[in-house]
């Protein structure tokens, strides 16, 4: 499950990433993600049975909080000791994205088989995957991000299909959010 980017934010990510991984790795060193397929992922649901889709599909429906209004933050390696990914954090100021990630959570675990995962939520959209990670007395410092601030209005219940050029993503299901009330 995932929040649904606005295309220009995902364009301003896509260029971004391109500059950082040209100022930090060599050439083959990074695998840029498709603009097409960024991201914020709520809930990372795994590998699911075919019988799971719908159950988790309705879930997804019954949780249509409040639209978020976010931004984006730094930049951030993932995992922290050994990076695999290039990540920029999403800020959530107002705490409704996280209000949204554990309704989300309440709602597909009551659907199925599904758990949470143990980790904290790190609210964050991933730009690159890298191999090799460095340790972090060892990554070379990043260009600034893009200041951006944008609405989450839709979530999503993605599928992903992975191939050696990297994963691409279906939407099986769609929620969109409330519009924000007086405030």
């Amino acid at each position: 499950m995932a929040v649904v980017l606005p295309l220009a934010v995902c364009e301003e990510l896509s260029a971004w990433a391109r500059t950082a991984v040209r100022a930090v790795h060599s050439p083959g060193g990074a695998r840029l993600l498709d603009s097409e397929a960024l991201h914020l992922t709520l809930c990372f649901l795994g590998n699911r049975p075919v019988a799971e889709i719908e159950p988790l599909a309705m879930a997804l429906g019954a949780c249509a909080e409040p639209a978020c209004e976010l931004s984006l933050g730094a930049p951030l390696w993932l995992p922290p000791r050994r990076p695999r990914a290039l990540a920029v954090e999403v800020r959530d100021r107002g705490g409704e994205l996280a209000r949204l990630q554990a309704a989300l959570c309440d709602a597909l675990a009551c659907a199925g088989g599904w758990r949470p995962e143990r980790r904290r939520f790190r609210a964050h959209v991933t730009v690159a995957r890298v191999r090799g990670g460095a340790r972090a007395g060892d990554r070379p410092v990043l260009p600034a991000t893009p200041r951006l601030s944008f609405a989450a209005r839709s979530v999503g219940l993605y599928r992903s299909w992975l191939a050696p050029a990297g994963a691409s993503y279906d939407c099986l299901a769609s929620c969109t959010l409330q519009p924000p009330g007086p405030g």
